[in-house]
């Protein structure tokens, strides 16, 4: 739910967005399912050594599977641009109408707090970042959660810029946090923004589906 205090066409649709988005969400997990059971991936081959279909899976069902997938992250990366072109609209409202920032919620009910840009063009606390996120993997934990390329990192779980050592310490959280949500706040373009991601076992290695890099002091 947007958690915005005004009422208007824009926050509504994007409280329509956001349910289309979960809807696509939940039927990604389901088609992942169906490659679970039957012990395959994306990539992995469907026919044996000599060439004929696996006698070992239900070929018809993976198949399927795959074409939605590859259907529903596409569908999922244009709802996400559509989503945040929305909620960049509500705000713009939210703070003409002198409201000052406002928060948010996610599709997991978690609170998006979206602070509004200083003259300067950095967000009005300006914290800072410590790491930046590198390529985000269609369909994967991140992308699902709201990562994007480019986000720098201002919080990950428990890690934030004055107790940031090297990316090790983010590594070890994702490692003990499979099926947990993170709390994650990003710094995107003069926005920033808190969303969550739960590290999981998905069709590709690793348990986000992003690189993380250290910033660079500049």
């Amino acid at each position: 739910m947007v958690g915005y205090n005004m009422n208007g066409p824009a926050r509504d649709h994007v409280m329509k967005l956001i349910q289309e988005k979960d809807r696509i969400e939940s039927e990604i997990r389901d088609e992942n399912s169906v490659l679970a059971a039957n012990n395959v991936g994306m990539e992995d081959s469907l026919v044996d050594m000599e060439g004929f279909p696996r006698n070992d899976i239900d070929v018809y069902k993976v198949r399927h599977a795959r074409h939605r997938i590859i259907c529903l992250q596409n569908d999922h990366k244009n709802i996400m641009k559509q989503i945040e072109r929305g909620l960049c609209e509500v705000h713009s409202q939210f703070v003409s109408n002198g409201e000052g920032a406002s928060n948010s919620r996610n599709h997991n009910g978690h609170t998006n707090h979206v602070e509004g840009p200083s003259i300067n063009g950095n967000s009005m606390e300006n914290p800072n970042s410590f790491a930046i996120v590198g390529f985000v993997q269609e369909g994967s934990p991140a992308d699902l959660g709201g990562l994007c390329e480019n986000d720098k990192l201002l919080q990950f779980g428990s890690i934030n810029s004055s107790n940031f050592v090297d990316i090790t310490q983010l590594h070890n959280i994702v490692t003990h946090s499979v099926g947990q949500p993170i709390q994650v706040r990003v710094r995107r373009d003069r926005h920033v923004l808190n969303v969550t991601v739960v590290p999981r076992p998905w069709a590709h290695p690793g348990l986000l589906g992003c690189q993380i890099i250290r910033q660079i002091a500049s």
